[in-house]
């Protein structure tokens, strides 16, 4: 129609036209039909909805009365979603290319006492997220993160830093792709016009912000602007240079995703504009409606204005002295405790799980302190309590170590951490519940149930499919630096699983752990430690290595009372195997079992993570791979291992390392 029509006109016009026309058409191909897919929404507030079905609230999400969206409220460990009910087509159907968008927003953030963590605006395929609250932003989980799988977009304003995900601060703006380790991020802030000099601005000021996110597909460039005013700066705040096309399906849902953690923040969303393929509608800041900062939490004191002045005085000396006896029993909050991910409990809370620390829950008594058997309620028949003694060696650092490790791992040969507690000198741990405690009372504490070599092999795999995750499996390297058979914990099944990262050290993949102090336990240290300093992920296998020694010969790694060529059980099995009676290490216990090739490959490849060269040691991977029977072990064991250096002189150092 268009060739018949330009034919009725004259060249001029018809090049005119074709100018106008042609654009046009281009925009009609790419872009959804109107008739059957939306292109554009605007809310100036969400009170008086034309299509009520248009947004779909999850979770806590709500639209309070005088029309402004809230996502979540001041409570703790809960989220928040809301999306446009429809999903967009995001994507030319011929060719894969994303379409540019652009979107604007009002948005508020107000914290109770201390902030909590924040929201984002998020571009996913589907309205039901798989998601967790607290750091996760009702984004995702743990075992989601980084999954191309995803499809998910976000741009998060944040108002705590996480470690785990690399925050720069507690006040920033990232753009996040199928993770919440931000793709770029920066501090957030405006530019004013005309000025080149950023403007700071808190996100969690408890005022409305403006935000605009536009993604230009010509140039593959998405742009995120704020301001304190509906007058948007020329210049964004940040740009990250991505196509999209990439990461997003055909068709994809728009909204917001908000979460509270161990603190808390109302997140408030007071208009609201989107469209494809053009420039989204703008939003007037005066015409939206307004939200209110909750009241902080506190104990009312009403005096009436006849009181006297000494009654007065009398009544004041009273709350004084009520909040002073308050704030002695209550669970302080430091900076760092903020970047925690695992549930905070309380004091109170723990003490009564375990019938007050009595001495008829205790389940065992460590370095580290107590361990205690203990009932919450709203969780699992049974957990652990871990109490640091106060004349514990193992001091706040380490703690946070923990905490901060183990209470982002997640697998099944791994000690779940569920939460934590500090209250002044105390520190306590909550971990899931191990029926059958540790690996080394049940082989060396007469216990009533002998492990036979079925169960023993099936442990050791279990660790070592635990320190592979460490290696391989987690966004970090995760150094154990404390492997051994006190720290391996078995469940009701007799499952093996690795516990206490309280040394654990974390670095990032393909670099360089630095220089540490030496720490563990003497007859599971590498020799090169004591020389380095530097615990890697050798230093693990060496020291998992000496665990496969101990499970298959029923002797710990260092037995004091034995013959000085026995003491270290690693140079002992050596000159068995250089003698060529292996048979004569194995455990007494385990004689009659039919499993002699499996203990036989258990007691070499035990040698071979024992070398004293960490080059040649298998990496965790090779582990797996011969435990599990897919790859045969070297003929050649290489040279044996030994400490280099006296037995005596070495237990000495190790008792002032421990």
């Amino acid at each position: 129609m268009l060739t018949i029509f330009a034919h009725s006109l004259s060249p001029n016009t018809t090049w005119k036209m074709l100018r106008i026309s042609l654009p046009l058409l281009l925009f009609l191909i790419v872009s959804p039909s109107s008739s059957s897919q939306p292109t554009e929404f605007f809310f100036s507030g969400f009170k008086h909805l034309i299509d009520p079905n248009s947004l779909t609230l999850a979770d806590v999400a709500e639209i309070e009365k005088n029309g402004v969206l809230r996502l979540t409220n001041h409570t703790h460990f809960l989220q928040g979603h809301t999306f446009y009910s429809s999903p967009f087509k995001f994507k030319n159907s011929t060719d894969g290319r994303a379409f540019s968008f652009s979107t604007t927003f009002v948005f508020g953030i107000a914290p109770d006492l201390i902030s909590g963590d924040g929201f984002a605006f998020i571009i996913t395929p589907s309205k039901n997220l798989k998601a967790s609250s607290g750091q996760y932003l009702g984004m995702l989980n743990a075992a989601d993160l980084g999954n191309l799988s995803n499809h998910l977009v976000g741009i998060e304003f944040d108002t705590v830093q996480n470690l785990e995900f690399k925050d720069i601060d507690d006040n920033h703006v990232g753009i996040d792709i199928n993770s919440l380790v931000s793709n770029a991020s920066v501090a957030a802030g405006y530019y004013r016009q005309g000025s080149s000099t950023k403007q700071n601005l808190s996100l969690k000021s408890g005022k409305p912000i403006q935000a605009w996110i536009d993604y230009d597909s010509i140039d593959n460039v998405i742009n995120v602007t704020i301001a304190p005013s509906s007058k948007r700066p020329t210049t964004p705040i940040l740009s990250f240079h991505v196509d999209l096309s990439m990461f997003l399906n055909e068709f994809m849902y728009v909204g917001f995703s908000a979460s509270t953690g161990q603190l808390a923040s109302s997140h408030y969303v007071l208009g609201w504009s989107f469209k494809i393929n053009g420039q989204a509608q703008t939003l007037d800041l005066s015409s939206l409606p307004s939200f209110s900062r909750p009241p902080k939490k506190h104990t009312a004191l009403t005096v009436g204005m006849s009181v006297s002045s000494a009654n007065l005085v009398l009544i004041v000396l009273s709350v004084v002295i009520y909040f002073m006896i308050k704030m002695k029993n209550v669970d302080m909050v430091e900076d760092w405790e903020l970047e925690i991910g695992p549930q905070r409990y309380t004091y109170h809370e723990l003490k009564q799980a375990t019938d007050g620390f009595s001495n008829k829950t205790l389940l065992g008594q460590g370095g580290f302190g107590r361990v205690y058997k203990g009932t919450l309620k709203n969780s699992k028949p049974y957990v652990a309590v871990k109490r640091a003694s106060h004349e514990s060696k193992q001091g706040l650092r380490e703690f946070m170590s923990e905490i901060s490790s183990l209470g982002q791992l997640r697998h099944r040969n791994l000690v779940q951490l569920l939460g934590w507690c500090r209250r002044r000198g105390d520190l306590l741990l909550v971990y899931d519940f191990m029926a059958n405690g540790s690996l080394d009372k049940l082989l060396f504490d007469n216990p009533k149930t002998t492990l036979n070599w079925d169960h023993r092999f099936r442990i050791v795999k279990g660790v070592a499919s635990g320190l592979l995750y460490l290696d391989e499996g987690y966004e970090q390297i995760v150094i154990h630096r404390d492997i051994k058979a006190s720290n391996v914990l078995l469940d009701d099944e007799l499952n093996g699983r690795l516990g206490d990262f309280g040394l654990a050290k974390l670095y990032e993949h393909d670099s360089n752990p630095g220089t540490t102090r030496v720490v563990g336990t003497l007859g599971y240290l590498a020799p090169e430690l004591f020389k380095t300093g530097k615990a890697t992920t050798s230093s693990d296998v060496y020291a998992f290595g000496a665990l496969l020694l101990e499970v298959a010969c029923g002797r710990r790694p260092v037995e004091h009372k034995a013959l000085p060529e026995e003491m270290v059980l690693v140079d002992w099995v050596w000159e068995k195997y250089r003698q060529g009676r292996m048979v004569d290490v194995v455990d007494t216990k385990l004689q009659g079992q039919n499993n002699e090739s499996e203990i036989m490959m258990v007691l070499k490849l035990g040698l071979i993570c024992s070398n004293d060269v960490p080059a040649l040691r298998p990496s965790m991977r090779q582990i797996v791979l011969y435990l599990d029977g897919e790859a045969e072990l070297p003929e050649n064991l290489g040279p044996p291992a030994a400490f280099d250096g006296d037995v005596e002189e070495a237990l000495m150092l190790h008792d002032s390392l421990v």
